[in-house]
């Protein structure tokens, strides 16, 4: 898997993963191209890739505001396929996943989104509103396509569920680092974060990276002390008015963090 296979390069290297978010059609398609390519260009390891959808109930304002322009805009999966085709032309060597709700996987067909994600250059999938109990028809259709599935943890995940996450999770596992949505966050609980990861980490070997509420360098080494990597998107959003070099530069930045 192309996923397992960045955290197994950054590791030789004695980095962690900066995995850097930004919504397809923000604030529409051509500029998010722009961004993304920017995103990769400023040194991102791992790019998540946008999907934009009505309910994004794990999304904090920052993150719905992007979701609800792009469908404004009338971006549709499509054009999240075309953006993706682009992206992974210009940046074969960085891994795409594509983070998207259950609702537009299940309309499209689980089968069919698969393939054509992965036609379109995508790596693997997170899907926030599917629990551990409910993934094995999407597993079954992403391993089938060669897609990684990435599920997600939270801060009150116990003991038991971890292992359910674990077992469905492919080629890392995305702990977030807060109760409640998205959004970049003066201040991270990261003793709380700490003890969360030390806990998975006696159940699973797979890499584990913390989001939610990451809005600068500091945060970053702080987390990539313990972590295998970050999830950086609520802050990058926000730069988007700024432009491209503005969310490159921050980018850049960011990956200064993951460096030991």
């Amino acid at each position: 898997m192309e996923i397992r296979k960045k955290f197994e390069s950054l590791k030789e290297n004695s980095e962690k993963a900066l995995v850097a978010y930004f919504m397809v059609g923000y604030p529409d398609v051509y500029t998010s191209l722009k961004i993304l390519e920017g995103i990769g260009e400023g040194g991102a390891d791992i790019i998540e890739i946008g999907m934009p959808f009505s309910d994004p109930v794990a999304d904090g304002p920052t993150i719905q505001i992007a979701h609800e322009v792009a469908l404004e805009r009338g971006v549709r999966f499509k054009d999240v396929l075309y953006v993706s085709e682009k992206i992974k032309g210009r940046f074969p060597h960085i891994p795409l996943i594509l983070m998207t709700y259950y609702n537009p996987i299940f309309r499209i067909g689980l089968g069919d989104f698969c393939r054509k994600s992965k036609d379109a250059g995508i790596s693997g999938l997170i899907v926030p509103d599917l629990p551990p109990e409910e993934a094995d028809e999407l597993k079954e259709a992403t391993s089938s396509e060669g897609l990684s599935l990435i599920m997600l943890a939270s801060p009150t995940s116990h003991h038991e569920r971890l292992k359910k996450i674990c077992d469905k999770t492919d080629d890392m596992t995305y702990l977030v680092s807060v109760t409640g949505t998205t959004g970049a966050r003066d201040e991270l609980p990261l003793e709380r974060i700490r003890r969360k990861v030390e806990e998975y980490r006696t159940i699973c070997t797979k890499p584990i990276v913390v989001g939610f509420g990451i809005s600068n360098r500091t945060h970053v080494r702080q987390i990539c002390e313990f972590a295998d990597g970050v999830v950086v998107g609520s802050l990058l959003i926000k730069l988007a008015d700024k432009g491209e070099d503005a969310v490159s530069n921050m980018v850049r930045d960011l990956k200064e963090g993951t460096r030991s």
